[in-house]
């Protein structure tokens, strides 16, 4: 006779298994939801009880408004254009100099600011602060911008600054002469009112950031450092406030750049006898590298979605989000996965979650009857977070898996530190103060750059560098960032001017207040 004992006991078992998983989901649902409903990172010192340090207001009139946007048209129409690191344009350099002597005569003549040209062509400015204890902080801007010609498709030639409705079009109007030109016209009316910083503050001005940035900003870095300045923080370009840009979020979003991605370069080459195209090889070395090459594409860098800075992107904006993404953002604990797997489905969003890899240049062949000796691709690399740059190259050797592919390193350098942006963070709480007394409707979350700024050569000066400027960009703006139709709207420009104005007063701030409310944390 069968003994039904065991069966029962499985059922038993099975049951308890089911219960068990039962609660689990309940629990894991419950906390979820608890924390969909509560989470906003965003309070923290926004209600706080803030120390006064701004007591000057700026009002543009119609005659200082067109003196300000006279300057910043000329500024555009001086074409600085990089075009690599030993051709730059030098005699647009100095004609750039002499315009920011003219444009801010009180700059450059007021007791408070100690001006030195760096390396030929950029400009460093030192703003004495009245209490020598507080750490000074730097503000980056660029000079030069990259090569355009009105035959590539823009509506106003690139270097006119004509106006076309309400925007200022040309190269540099967005990257970087706004922010630049917007900076010193802020301090020029400080100085004016008769504005003395308790903090002092530095502006430094590269000539060469569209190249690298060796020659400016490295160079002003090594004279910083020589001297023992240490940072309270960085200001860069980098990022900016994004409106309808971000599907599904309510509301304009400013990302301040906490981060870079790293960047390689990588040279894949292929060496083999060169033969007549009558008598082919099975294997040419066009194909050899073509095989490594659609390897490489079709095994895309791992998914690290979540292990960088980009998860707090989303944690701070998702409570504007309605269900069910404000629901998966807040819990990125539980959804991370699945979040990444929908980023990387688009070209844009797929950048936040991994090191891309693109296939930039391919040369190989010089008659078409000759089996080419050799075939050489040129590989660019935007490394993530939570990736090193070696970590990188041995993938790429691992993917290609073909002794016959050369792979060598022609340039790259590591993700750059992620910066601090809790509520103890000076520089980030500084400038998101500035940014929300100016557009209160605004919501603000750290970012990451996928690009790279001069910023990161001062990594050695300070643990705080931040990557923002209050440019608006909309749906089809970021196209024009190094592209076509680059332009500001007038009221932008002005908004950059207020934005400047308001952020170095405010860092006169001796200290943040302590935190009204914190962040809910699982």
């Amino acid at each position: 006779m069968t003994n039904p004992r065991p069966k029962f006991q499985i059922f038993k078992l099975f049951k308890l298994i089911l219960i068990s998983l039962a609660a689990v989901t309940v629990a894991l649902f419950t906390a979820a939801s608890l924390r969909t409903l509560s989470l906003d990172v965003n309070v923290g010192l926004q209600l706080a009880a803030w120390e006064k340090a701004r007591n000057i207001s700026l009002v543009v009139d119609a005659q200082r408004r067109d003196e300000l946007l006279a300057n910043f048209k000329e500024a555009v129409r001086i074409p600085t254009v990089s075009f690599s690191e030993t051709d730059l344009n030098t005699t647009a350099l100095l004609q750039f100099d002499r315009l920011l002597r003219k444009a801010f005569p009180t700059v450059f003549s007021s007791p408070l600011v100690q001006h030195e040209l760096v390396a030929n062509y950029s400009h460093l400015f030192w703003v004495r602060g009245s209490q020598p204890d507080l750490a000074p902080y730097l503000l980056l801007a660029h000079i030069d911008v990259v090569p355009a010609a009105l035959s590539d498709g823009w509506d106003a030639p690139p270097f006119s600054a004509e106006e076309i409705g309400d925007f200022i079009y040309g190269r540099g109007t967005i990257d970087d002469k706004s922010s630049l030109m917007g900076m010193l016209q802020a301090l020029e009316y400080l100085l004016i009112k008769g504005y003395a910083p308790r903090r002092g503050l530095y502006i430094s001005l590269g000539h060469d950031e569209e190249v690298s940035g060796f020659q400016g900003a490295a160079s002003v870095m090594r004279l910083l450092k020589r001297r023992g300045v240490q940072l309270s923080f960085v200001l860069d370009e980098g990022l900016a406030v994004l409106d309808g840009v971000i599907p599904g979020l309510e509301g304009p979003a400013a990302l301040i750049g906490v981060s870079e991605k790293g960047s390689a370069t990588v040279k894949l080459s292929v060496s083999t006898v060169p033969g007549h195209s009558s008598m082919p090889p099975r294997e040419t070395s066009i194909g050899i590298l073509a095989a490594a090459i659609k390897r490489l594409e079709d095994n895309p860098m791992p998914r690290l979605f979540g292990q960088g800075p980009e998860g707090e992107t989303f944690e701070h904006l998702a409570h504007k989000f309605s269900l069910p993404k404000k629901f998966i953002m807040s819990n990125l604990w539980l959804f991370s996965s699945l979040l990444g797997r929908m980023l990387e489905r688009k070209a844009d969003t797929n950048a936040f979650v991994r090191t891309t890899t693109a296939v930039t240049m391919f040369n190989a062949g010089v008659k078409v009857n000759v089996i080419p000796s050799a075939a050489e691709a040129y590989v660019n690399l935007r490394i993530h977070s939570a990736q090193t740059l070696q970590e990188v190259l041995h993938l790429i050797q691992s993917t290609v898996g073909d002794q016959r592919v050369s792979v060598e390193l022609v340039y790259g350098f590591d993700p750059l530190p992620v910066s601090s942006s809790d509520e103890k963070s000076f520089g980030f709480q500084i400038i998101k103060k500035t940014i929300l007394d100016l557009f209160p409707t605004v919501t603000v979350a750290p970012g990451i750059c996928i690009g790279n700024t001069d910023s990161r050569h001062f990594k050695d000066l300070t643990n705080d560098i931040y990557r923002f400027a209050p440019l608006w960009f909309r749906p089809g703006d970021a196209q024009r960032f190094h592209g076509i139709n680059e332009r500001i709207s007038k009221k932008n420009y002005e908004e950059l001017i207020q934005f400047y104005f308001d952020l170095i007063q405010n860092c006169d701030t001796r200290q943040l207040p302590e935190p009204h409310s914190a962040a809910h944390e699982l």
